[in-house]
């Protein structure tokens, strides 16, 4: 990359009971000077001493990594590479009062929700250049009483609300990418029976009109989309129902008349192996859309949740995050793999650059 981002990145806390505190450490450990360069933690000093701490037991080094905290941005110039810098929230722990490692906390969750909104707000004001956010637990957040399941739909309404805006009109898509294959969804965190219901020809249009201006945005050129369909076999011409006649091929054909590159319905169970990049052999499409969340995730988690990472897809600001969650049962044992945070930073990097 020949450019970077001058603005700071902000990488929020996530659940302080989980993984997320632990894989920032150590990804402050395994990064480079440059890749670290301009960014901090929105959270909780305390909590990130503790993950420290418990990242020292498996790698002593750990010991050595500074928590500071910060009170003005400008102050990230000066910070080395082994300091870790801090934006203390207003809602904090005490030292003596954290959340038990592993377990739903409704204070945990409410701190996760704050860091979320505090970095989402210094992105949309212009003030950081994008945020990468660990992952949190829904349950933790519907015991804060807040009232969205996840970060996608609090950033949703986040960017809405400073728009002046209806969330309905701030549509995004989630999509989950990695080196191998990139999967955006139509629809996000709802059950089974709304997703189908969700598979309607403005959804569908509105997913692929996102998806081409979000991978033109990124990589100058107009994407290959391919479109999964949402029956078995695409539907076999209406035999295994008709979603695809009725939905999914009028949808295809007014993104076509737009100049949209996209293809299918095709077949759930291939497109995805038809998608997939490998040195030498490319795939066929740059990016697969699917009808609904476990359609679309499942190929790219059984590829390696290590290299996965969740892009919002339609904000006026730049998100990522890991392609995991909070490990609840691993949380406190230092043992957790940073790599999927280290792709989401890496990730935020390349997207904010000018």
């Amino acid at each position: 990359m020949s450019a970077r981002s001058v603005r700071p990145i902000a990488v929020t806390l996530g659940d302080a009971a989980g993984i997320g505190p632990e894989i920032i450490v150590k990804s402050w450990l395994q990064a480079t000077p440059a890749e670290l360069h301009q960014c901090f933690v929105v959270g909780d000093l305390a909590v990130m001493q503790r993950a420290r701490d418990a990242v020292a037991q498996v790698q002593p080094k750990a010991q050595a990594l500074r928590i500071e905290p910060i009170q003005a941005l400008e102050q990230l110039a000066d910070h080395t590479p082994d300091v870790l810098p801090v934006w203390q929230l207003p809602s904090t722990f005490s030292a003596t009062q954290l959340p038990p490692w592993g377990r739903i906390s409704a204070q945990a969750g409410q701190v996760a929700a704050d860091a979320v909104l505090w970095a989402a707000r210094a992105a949309l004001a212009g003030e950081v250049a994008a945020l990468v956010t660990a992952p949190l637990h829904k349950e933790a957040l519907a015991a804060a009483g807040v009232p969205f399941p996840g970060h996608t739909e609090l950033l949703q309404a986040c960017a809405a609300a400073h728009a002046g805006v209806a969330v309905e009109d701030m549509p995004v898509r989630m999509m989950l990418a990695n080196p191998e294959l990139r999967t955006v969804l139509v629809s996000i965190h709802v059950s089974l029976r709304q997703a189908i219901e969700a598979v309607t020809i403005d959804n569908v249009l509105q997913t692929l009109r996102i998806t081409h201006a979000a991978e033109l945005a990124a990589t100058g050129r107009a994407p290959r989309i391919g479109v999964a369909g949402l029956n078995p076999h695409a539907g076999e011409g209406g035999l295994f129902g008709r979603e695809e006649l009725d939905i999914i091929i009028p949808a295809l054909a007014q993104a076509r008349a737009e100049g949209l590159s996209v293809s299918g319905p095709h077949a759930p169970d291939t497109v995805f192996m038809r998608a997939r990049s490998q040195p030498g052999r490319p795939g066929e499409f740059d990016v697969v859309v699917a009808m609904y969340h476990d359609q679309g995730l499942i190929p790219v988690k059984y590829l390696g949740v290590e290299q996965g990472v969740n892009v919002t897809l339609g904000l006026p600001l730049v998100r990522t995050s890991p392609d995991h969650g909070t490990a609840f049962d691993l949380a406190g044992s230092g043992r957790a793999d940073p790599a999927s945070l280290l792709a989401a930073l890496r990730m935020a990097r390349y997207l904010s650059v000018p």
